[in-house]
Formats: structure tokens, C-alpha cells, sequence
């Protein structure tokens, strides 16, 4: 495993990352305890999850997959020590005033409630879910630099912000002579390639790691049409995306089978191939998913396959030259 530093740190992290949103409502407990062993096993140790995971069925709660987690480190065997760990905060987890945003208040009770379900006394990446416009930025950093002191943050990431906020969120960092953000967890991969315009070329600017999420598009990357031809049952959502861009998908698994590769592990290496990119978010819900990830890493797209793909699935050049001079 070749690793590599979560954006301008001197974090090392595995290029791909271990998404848990599964762990609990789809993936049992058991199972999840597999998956994350068999993911030390081939040298993965960047985990994410989020305080919001793990709510299933009508007795379900938020904080199931935290939880699961948490149990898994408790096995001992320097699992804590050898993981990465990085968890979000910003959603609603009761029913008060203050059980979400990024408030200082929120901040502090939400790491609190993680660091608890999660068994351990610090987190490494602690990551803003969502932009919180209604908080001022100098608040936000106040409590992040709270708990950098006091050792249960190391890090500080955002997710799905867009451009201007991660500047934002960066020079106000750097006038409290505070690192600020490290990483930005977004939506990326070929068939959704709309941060290429302005969190791309921010990330980068400021030194940000991108962390992809979604890198199958919910399964249109992963040979959607294959499965539907053996009669796998595809979600009534990802039926309604292949029938807009049915001729796009044709075409692309058409040049992964000429490659002889797997749609998933070519989506997964396209994303390696792209110069923000730290580390796409794998969410595997059984060990097969898992291990199939891996051949992500192996496949080299040279100058003509990646060619190939951006006219498949054309992508966007910065803001503002894609929609001005």
C-alpha cells in the first residue's frame, strides 16, 4: 500500500477509505467487524463515518454506526492505533435548539457524544458536515481550536462546501493563526464532476485533501447495465438516471470491458488518476465489495484511456473560464 498525505499534512492515509454509512442499517454488526479487519488486513486505515450513521427502522437511533465502531476498537489489538479516524458533525440529534449546527455549543456536546460512542479520547479528522451559515466563522474556529487544545481533534475538515467557503473558512483560520481545514469530503466521481469548477481549484490552493464521495454514483458507475441483464434488482432512482444517460453508460461499459476491467475498479482508479484527490470513499456492505476495491489500485490509465473517458462523461473546466472568457 503506497500512502499518501492527507493534503497539506503530515497525516499518512491509504488512497482508499473506508466508508461505514452501512454499518448497522445494512451491514450487521459481525459483518462490520469483518470488514473493518479484513480493511487493516490490506492496509486501509483511513475510516469515515459521522455522528448522523446507523439510524435504521422505527427504533432506530443516530450514533448506531459510531457505536459499532466503538465496540470494534474495544477488541484491543492496537485497532485504535493503526486507523485514521474521521467522524462529522452538523445534523440534528435531538429534538432542541441546539442539537445541530456548528455552534460552539453543538461543537463540543456533538465531539463529546462521538468520542464516547466511539470508545476513544480523540478523533483525527473531525469533519463539518455541512456549512453552517448562520454561524460566524470566528465562533466555529474558537471551539475547533478548543478542542485541538485539549487533544481530543487533531484535524478539522469540511464536506460538501463549496469553493468560496473553503477559502472562507481558511483565511479566517489563518488570521487566528490556526491550520484550519486539511481535507473537504465532496461528491465526485465521472458521472458528477460539477467540483471541477471551484472546490477542485480551491482544494488545491489551499492545500485541502479531497475525499470523493458517492465514487460509483450510487451504483451507475459500478456496471449497472451488466447487473440488470442477470436480473440483479437496481434502485428505482439509479433505473431513472440510466435511462438519461443510457448512452453514456453503454459506452463506458463498452471501454471497461475492452479493458477487461471491472466498471466499479475503473471509476475508483479514474478518481486515483485526478491530481486533488487524497482518497475516494469506498462503502462496501460485504467483505466481496471490499477486497474488489483494492483492484482500484492497480489499474494505470494512461493519457489516451483518460482521454476517452472525459468524452464519455465530459467534465467542466474552473470557474469562471467554463462559463466566461
Amino acid at each position: 500500500m503506497d500512502y499518501v498525505n492527507l493534503g497539506r499534512t503530515g497525516l499518512k492515509v491509504s488512497p482508499l477509505c473506508l466508508g461505514t454509512m452501512n454499518f448497522g442499517p445494512q451491514t450487521s454488526e459481525p459483518d462490520s467487524f469483518a470488514i473493518m479487519d479484513k480493511a487493516l488486513d490490506l492496509g486501509v486505515n483511513f475510516f469515515d463515518t459521522a455522528n448522523r450513521y446507523g439510524k435504521w427502522g422505527e427504533k432506530g437511533y443516530f450514533g448506531h454506526t459510531e457505536e459499532i465502531i466503538g465496540r470494534w476498537f474495544a477488541q484491543g489489538g492496537g485497532r485504535r492505533e493503526q486507523v485514521v479516524l474521521a467522524t462529522k458533525v452538523y445534523g440534528k440529534m435531538g429534538d432542541g435548539p441546539n442539537d445541530g449546527g456548528l455552534s460552539a455549543r453543538h461543537l463540543r456536546q456533538a465531539c463529546e457524544a462521538s468520542l464516547k460512542r466511539l470508545q476513544t479520547d480523540y478523533i483525527d479528522l473531525y469533519q463539518m458536515h455541512h456549512v453552517d451559515r448562520s454561524v460566524p466563522w470566528e465562533e466555529i474556529w474558537q471551539a475547533m481550536e478548543q478542542l485541538v487544545r485539549e487533544g481530543k481533534v487533531l484535524y478539522v475538515g469540511s464536506s460538501n462546501f463549496a469553493g468560496w467557503h473553503i477559502a472562507q473558512a481558511n483565511e479566517a483560520a489563518q488570521r487566528r493563526n490556526f491550520m484550519g481545514l486539511v481535507s473537504e469530503q465532496c461528491l465526485y466521481n465521472l458521472a458528477d464532476r460539477m467540483v471541477e469548477m471551484d472546490v477542485l481549484p480551491a482544494a488545491q490552493a489551499y492545500g485541502v485533501g479531497v475525499i470523493p464521495w458517492s465514487p460509483l454514483a450510487g451504483g451507475l458507475l459500478g456496471g449497472v447495465l451488466r447487473k440488470i441483464e442477470e436480473g440483479r434488482r437496481a434502485s428505482e432512482g439509479t433505473q431513472e438516471r440510466v435511462e438519461k444517460v443510457r448512452p453514456q453508460v453503454e459506452a463506458y461499459e463498452a471501454f471497461c470491458k475492452a479493458m477487461g476491467e471491472d466498471p466499479a475498479s475503473v471509476a475508483l482508479a479514474w478518481l486515483l488518476h485526478q491530481p486533488a484527490v487524497t482518497a475516494p470513499i469506498i462503502g462496501p456492505r460485504t467483505m466481496d465489495q471490499l477486497t474488489g476495491a483494492m483492484r482500484a489500485l492497480e489499474i494505470n490509465l494512461d493519457t489516451d484511456a483518460l482521454r476517452k473517458l472525459d468524452e464519455i462523461w465530459p467534465g467542466y473546466k474552473t470557474a469562471p473560464e467554463h462559463f466566461a472568457w
